[in-house]
C-alpha cells in the first residue's frame, strides 16, 4: 500500500457539518495564537506599572514571544510530519493554554516573560500543523480554496484583532483578560479536536538533528538580532553579532539539507518560482502591516489622544475588510487570474500605505486614518489570501507540514524584520522628543513612508510571479 493510500486510510476527510467544526477549531486556534503577537500592544503601559517592568525590558513582553515562535517554527513543522500533525497540534494547544493562564495571572515581570516564551514555543509547534490539517481536511479544490481564504484572513487580521481585543479588555476590564481569554478557547479546542480532526500518518525518518539544530539556532539568532536592531541600532554588537551568527548557521543549514535524506525543510520546496516568490512577498507585506499595527496604535493614543479602547475599535473597519475579501478573491481570480490579482492587490495596498503616510500632528481619524485603512484592508486582505495559496501550491502531501511551516515562518519573519527596520526609522526621526510633539507625528509619517517601499518591492515580486506564470501557460 502506498504512503498516500495509507494517509487516506488513517485520515479520511470529514464530511457534512463536521467540516464546519473542523474549520472553526483550526481557525479558533490560529486566531488565538496569532493575535497574541499584538494583544498586549495597547496594554504595555499598564504592564509596566503593575508588573515592575523597566523601559528597556518592556519590549520583551512581545519580543520573547516572537523569539521563541520564530526560532522553532520549522522544527515544529517537522515534528508534526514525524509524530502526527493532530498529536503535535493538541500538545501545542495544551501548552499554550497553560502558558496563557500563567501570563494572565503573572505577579511580576519574570513570570510574564517566562509565560510568553512558553506561548511562543507552543505556537511554533501548533501553528504549522493548522494549515497542513486544513489542506488535508478539504481535498476538493473549491472547498480548499475557500478554507485557505478564511485561514489567510484570520492570519492577516490577527494583528488588528489582537489590538481590538487588547484595547477593549484593557479599558473595560483588565489587560489580564486579554490573555486569560485563551484558556476557555484552548480548552474548547482540546475537547473538539479528538472528535472532529483526523490524525495523519506519521512520516518515517528522523528529526534531522544537524538541520534542526542549525535552523533553530539560526532563526533564533536572526530574530534576536532584529529585535535588538529596533532597540539599539544596527551598529550595536547585540545586533550585528547575532545577525552574523544567523547568516553562518543558515548557510550551514542549507548545506546540511542538501545532503540530508530526511531534511527538516526539503529544499525542493524553493525550486518553484511562484512558491518562493510568495514567501518573499509575504515577508515584505507582513513586515509593513505588522509594523503599521504597532505604530498606528501609538499614533492614535500619543498624538490624537485616543484611549486604549478607542484605539482598539479604530481597527474594526480594517479587520472587517480582511474577512470580507475572502468572498472577493474567488470571483476576481476567475475574472483576471490569481497572478494578476496579486499584482493589483499589492498596488492597492501600496496606495493605501502611501495615503496613511500623509498623516500629521493635526490629522483626524476620519478621513486621514479611516480611508487609508479601508484601502489597505482591500489590498492586504486579497494579497494574503493569494499568497497563502501560492505558498502551498504544488506541495506534495508528505511535505504539507514543511510547506505550512515555511508559510508561517515567512509571516513571522516579516513581522520581526519589518518592526526592527521601522523602529530604527521611527527612532532616527523622533530623536528624544517627548510624546505629543509635531516631531513624533513626523516620525510616524516617516514609518508609514518606509512601509510604502516594502509594498513597492512586493509589487515588483508580484510582477515576476505574473511573468513566470504567463510564460509557463504559453508553453
Amino acid at each position: 500500500m502506498s504512503r498516500l493510500q495509507t494517509e487516506a486510510r488513517v485520515a479520511p476527510s470529514p464530511g457534512g457539518w463536521s467540516r464546519f467544526v473542523v474549520l472553526a477549531v483550526i481557525m479558533g486556534c490560529q486566531l488565538m495564537m496569532v493575535l497574541d503577537t499584538s494583544i498586549v500592544t495597547t496594554a504595555l503601559p499598564h504592564l509596566e506599572r503593575e508588573l515592575g517592568f523597566t523601559g528597556p525590558t518592556l519590549s520583551w513582553v512581545q519580543n520573547s514571544y516572537a523569539l521563541a515562535f520564530g526560532g522553532l517554527l520549522l522544527l515544529g513543522a517537522r515534528a508534526g510530519d514525524l509524530l502526527g500533525r493532530r498529536r503535535v497540534f493538541m500538545a501545542g494547544v495544551a501548552v499554550f493554554t497553560i502558558a496563557s493562564l500563567f501570563a494572565g495571572l503573572a505577579p511580576n515581570s519574570a513570570v510574564m516573560i517566562l509565560a510568553r516564551v512558553l506561548q511562543g514555543i507552543a505556537s511554533a509547534f501548533a501553528i504549522p500543523a493548522t494549515l497542513a490539517l486544513l489542506v488535508q481536511s478539504f481535498p476538493e479544490p473549491g472547498e480548499r480554496s475557500r478554507a485557505i481564504g478564511i485561514y489567510s484572513a484570520v492570519i492577516g487580521a490577527g494583528g488588528s484583532v489582537g489590538i481590538i481585543v487588547g484595547g477593549v479588555f484593557t479599558d473595560l476590564l483588565s489587560w489580564r483578560w486579554g490573555l486569560l481569554i485563551n484558556v476557555p478557547i484552548g480548552a474548547a479546542v482540546l475537547l473538539l479536536v479528538p472528535r472532529f480532526l483526523p490524525e495523519t500518518a506519521k512520516s518515517k525518518g528522523s528529526f534531522d538533528a544537524p538541520g534542526a539544530l542549525t535552523v533553530t539556532l539560526g532563526m533564533t539568532a536572526l530574530v534576536f538580532g532584529l529585535v535588538h536592531a529596533g532597540e539599539a541600532g544596527w551598529a550595536a554588537p547585540a545586533t550585528w553579532l547575532p545577525l552574523l551568527l544567523a547568516g553562518l548557521l543558515i548557510a550551514v543549514f542549507i548545506l546540511t539539507e542538501r545532503r540530508s535524506p530526511q531534511a527538516i525543510t526539503p529544499l525542493r520546496l524553493f525550486r518553484d518560482t511562484t512558491r518562493s516568490g510568495a514567501y518573499l512577498i509575504r515577508i515584505l507585506i507582513v513586515g509593513a502591516m505588522f509594523s503599521t499595527f504597532y505604530f498606528l496604535s501609538q499614533y492614535l493614543q500619543n498624538v490624537l489622544g485616543f484611549s486604549a479602547f478607542t484605539a482598539g475599535i479604530s481597527y474594526i473597519p480594517l479587520t472587517l475588510l480582511f474577512f470580507a475579501m475572502v468572498y472577493a478573491v474567488r470571483p476576481l481570480s476567475a475574472l483576471i487570474g490569481k497572478p494578476m490579482l496579486l499584482v493589483a492587490s499589492l498596488v492597492v495596498a501600496a496606495l493605501g500605505m502611501w495615503w496613511l503616510s500623509t498623516i500629521g500632528p493635526v490629522s483626524a481619524y476620519f478621513p486621514d486614518v479611516f480611508l487609508p485603512l479601508i484601502v489597505l484592508g482591500v489590498g492586504q486582505g486579497i494579497a494574503i489570501i493569494v499568497l497563502t495559496e501560492f505558498g502551498m501550491s504544488g506541495v506534495a502531501p508528505e511535505d504539507n507540514g514543511a510547506g505550512s511551516g515555511l508559510v508561517n515562518t515567512a509571516h513571522q519573519l516579516g513581522g520581526s524584520i519589518g518592526l526592527a527596520l521601522l523602529t530604527v526609522v521611527f527612532s532616527t526621526t523622533a530623536g528624544t522628543d517627548a510624546p505629543h510633539t509635531p516631531t513624533e507625528a513626523q516620525a510616524y509619517a516617516a514609518v508609514f513612508t518606509a512601509a510604502t517601499w516594502f509594498y513597492v518591492l512586493a509589487v515588483i515580486g508580484g510582477i515576476v510571479i505574473f511573468a513566470v506564470n504567463r510564460r509557463t501557460a504559453s508553453k
